[in-house]
């Protein structure tokens, strides 16, 4: 190599062990979120999954299909409309209760290229017996839902048509295929594993690794 390259390969290397821009495809999910509605008519990442999840007569559940790394950069659903503007025309019965559902079905940029044109969104009231799930409310308004074999919800209304899950590149183009598919780490209730390094401390090290290789390459630069 000669020393004119060393200096920008070691900041490239840099930029790509701590996170600078637009220097490294960043790793991305395309999936189904779960959403709960608040007071405010804002959305919080639901802490459980839509299967365990069971929400109460007059809740709001939304669902958002997107490309996202995890719960921290989640897209939200982009329509968050109140209880009763979903349900208010519906009254609940003797045993059941009622959920507003919204679906949001995403941009083109996160869709597959297989589903172009992502349907849009909707939101619906759910009648449900008293002790359901969020999943049996969600499928009382937008059948058919897929499932994988790991009971991760693929598909909402059908859509998308194929795919669950997969890991995709995100880019300043737009996301794009990255490899095999993977479960997204949002998609699957948080497991505590123990203590052990994080990517932050990994990213330190190697560039503290690199940045003493640059100090080794300098010194023998100036005996020459």
């Amino acid at each position: 190599m000669t020393r004119a390259g060393f200096p920008a390969l070691l900041l490239a290397v840099c930029a790509v062990l701590l996170g600078l821009p637009g220097t490294a495809e960043a790793a991305g999910y395309r999936y189904w979120s779960f959403w709960e509605g608040g007071p405010g008519g804002g959305w919080t990442y639901a802490t459980q999954g839509p299967g365990t999840a069971r929400p109460a007569d007059g809740d709001v559940n939304g669902y958002r299909f997107a490309v996202s790394a995890d719960s921290r950069d989640a897209a939200r659903p982009r329509r968050a409309p109140g209880f009763e503007a979903v349900c208010g025309t519906t009254s609940a019965g003797d045993g059941t209760k009622r959920v507003a559902v919204v679906i949001d079905f995403g941009t083109a940029a996160d869709a597959p290229a297989h589903d172009a044109r992502p349907p849009a969104p909707r939101a619906a009231c759910a009648r449900v017996r008293a002790d359901a799930t969020a999943a049996e409310a969600l499928a009382a308004v937008a059948k058919p839902l897929r499932y994988d074999d790991r009971a991760l919800l693929c598909a909402i209304a059908g859509y998308p048509r194929t795919g669950c899950g997969e890991q995709v590149a995100t880019t300043p183009g737009g996301p794009g295929p990255a490899g095999p598919a993977s479960p997204p780490p949002a998609a699957h209730p948080v497991t505590d594993l123990g203590p052990g390094p994080s990517v932050g401390v990994a990213a330190g090290v190697a560039a503290v690794a690199v940045l003493g290789a640059a100090g080794v390459w300098q010194a023998r630069r100036r005996r020459r």
